[in-house]
């Protein structure tokens, strides 16, 4: 699994990082950013739910 934040899309809004901060953190441009872009498998319902969860749909999971 990997998981990418759209700039573009982000809202700043914090929800990633605080569902998933071992994959999501707030970055220097105040946007959320993923710090691990192939996620180990006991991240992945996390990472799953921060997606899902995300107002802007910014974050793709593939």
């Amino acid at each position: 699994m990997y998981a990418d934040v759209s700039k573009n899309l982000c809202i700043a809004c914090e929800l990633c990082p605080d569902i998933c901060p071992e994959v999501f953190e707030m970055q220097e441009d105040g946007l959320a950013g993923a710090v691990v872009n192939e996620i180990p498998d006991e991240y992945e319902d996390a990472v799953q739910e921060a997606a899902d969860n995300c107002p802007s749909e910014a974050i793709r999971v593939d």
